[in-house]
């Protein structure tokens, strides 16, 4: 029988000072501490930006704000590039805290990558996004953006309810970018460390995967494009060659087949809104980002900063909690493992 541990640490990064971020993750924080009594939780943040004193009593010893002070005066809705380096500290705390064994997931709210490039140079290129800066800081070169959402019993007429993960070949490029970006070794390696994450991560004894092309119908046979004979399915067939279930390539249109959601454990796209609308479109708000390929656990919400109604008091913290809850399950499975 697997025992459920003692205890979970985790860690929110309370994104974006003048977004939504701090008040859905303070929200948040606590509606799930009042359901998941074996967690604790780290919420990093300027202490300013998060109202304590109705908190209740009961969870007093299990939530604490670990204080990030902004570098400048935050106003709600308004970005401010001062405060740019504060937001990449608090990823930089999380992110060392969970490699040291601090913490065992990191949750982070929304970021507005627009601010960051404007206020500090990251390396020698533009900030990208959470994914891309947290491959760099735990020195992985390719990790996968992945989302997850849990469809209902009913919905598209499914007979029972059942999980959606969506995973990128390809993340924050321009579309035009997007073809000169593929190759036989990257789709590979993607679709292994999907894989391999479902299984250690999710707990899913045998993924059964589905990948796309990247052309309309799949090239048609090479009519409209080559990608899919001469780089997508030579890489299908290498992972199937590793014991992997995976099929494709399947037309972008097409490979979400409402028949089939129950028995696909993920969908592999080749770029971000070929996974990412059909995704959103059905996810109600409640997705949840999942970094794959990491040594760490990362989730995140799949919404942006939501700048005009930060600090109204209006922001939906969903998200935030279905993220806090898969960070936690993810942090379950994976200690199960290790032991």
């Amino acid at each position: 029988m697997i025992q459920q541990p003692a205890l979970v640490n985790l860690v929110i990064s309370s994104g974006e000072p003048a977004g939504v971020g701090p008040e859905v993750s303070l929200a948040a924080a606590l509606a799930f501490l009042q359901e998941q009594p074996a967690a604790t939780i780290t919420l990093l943040g300027d202490d300013g930006l998060f109202s304590m004193a109705n908190m209740p009593r009961e969870l007093v010893a299990r939530l604490r704000v670990e204080a990030i002070s902004v570098a400048s005066p935050v106003l709600s809705g308004q970005l401010n590039p001062a405060n740019a380096q504060y937001v990449l500290e608090m990823l930089d705390v999380a992110t060392k805290g969970c490699l040291d064994g601090r913490f065992d997931a990191m949750v982070t709210a929304p970021i507005q990558k627009s601010v960051i490039n404007d206020g500090v140079a990251v390396g020698a290129t533009l900030f990208t996004g959470h994914t891309e800066y947290l491959a760099s800081l735990c020195n992985q070169d390719h990790v996968v953006m992945m989302l997850c959402t849990n469809l209902p019993a009913g919905f598209l007429r499914l007979r029972k309810g059942c999980a959606l993960r969506v995973a990128l070949v390809t993340t924050h490029l321009p579309l035009s970018g997007v073809a000169g970006a593929l190759n036989q070794k990257h789709i590979l390696e993607t679709i292994r460390i999907v894989n391999a994450d479902l299984r250690t991560k999710f707990a899913i004894a045998n993924p059964v995967l589905r990948v796309a092309g990247l052309n309309p119908h799949a090239g048609e046979s090479g009519y409209l494009g080559r990608e899919e004979i001469e780089i997508i399915a030579p890489a299908i067939e290498a992972a199937k060659a590793l014991g992997i279930q995976v099929s494709g390539p399947y037309p972008g249109d097409t490979m979400f087949d409402a028949s089939c959601l129950g028995a696909v454990d993920a969908f592999i796209a080749m770029y971000h809104d070929q996974g990412l609308a059909p995704f959103k479109f059905v996810s109600f708000g409640g997705g949840v980002n999942v970094t794959l390929g990491l040594p760490i656990i990362r989730t995140s919400v799949d919404h942006g900063t939501a700048l005009d109604i930060a600090g109204k008091g209006v922001a939906d913290s969903g998200s935030m909690l279905e993220a806090l809850r898969l960070a936690y399950q993810l942090a379950v499975n994976s200690q199960n493992v290790n032991t």
